[in-house]
């Protein structure tokens, strides 16, 4: 069995255990020796970041061709339309090449616990919220597909991870779930 823990990422904390910067990271919230990131969660996202002891778990978990699905929560400026989303579902050009289509559909404003510090809004300002399901994980890549659609992030949560969500988990909170391992049997 190996352990994963999940972690509630705040926002501006770095998804590693040291920074020469004197940024804030992991290590100002957990004290979990041997534990490494399953994949990464930018400095200005929040949200659950996967945490393993075991490099094979890690590795699954990681790793771009387990296509793992991640879903988040998307402030985006502007009321996001119809061609924007069908953009989003079909995979949009990137300069990196174009990404996997996604899973993208509009929600209400959800019940989210408030951003420190928050995000700088005017009254007459339009926003939208968008879940978004990737399989992929490039560099900043959530952030790079809806502003290639029109519409920049203001917010970004990630809420789950494949079968793992914050389910509860305040910011700087974490939890620990044992995670059995299915054996590989070599070939005969």
């Amino acid at each position: 069995m190996a352990e994963l823990l999940l972690f509630n990422k705040p926002f501006q904390v770095l998804s590693q255990f040291t920074d020469p910067e004197g940024r804030a990271t992991l290590a100002d919230f957990l004290d979990r020796p041997g534990f490494r990131a399953a994949g990464r969660l930018d400095y200005d996202s929040e949200g659950l970041l996967l945490l393993t002891d075991d490099g094979r778990l890690q590795q699954q978990i990681a790793n771009p061709s387990s296509k793992t699905w991640k879903t988040y929560l998307v402030q985006l400026d502007g009321e996001i339309d119809g061609a924007a989303l069908d953009a989003l579902r079909r995979g949009v050009e990137l300069k990196d090449g174009i990404t996997r289509p996604a899973r993208a559909r509009t929600v209400e404003s959800p019940d989210l616990w408030p951003r420190t510090p928050p995000i700088r809004q005017r009254n007459n300002d339009r926003i939208s919220w968008l879940e978004l399901k990737i399989s992929e994980g490039r560099n900043r890549q959530v952030r790079r597909m809806t502003a290639a659609v029109g519409y920049p992030t203001l917010r970004l949560v990630r809420v789950a991870v494949g079968p793992w969500s914050l389910d509860g988990l305040r910011p700087g909170e974490y939890r620990v779930e044992r995670v059995h391992m299915p054996v590989k049997r070599r070939a005969s």
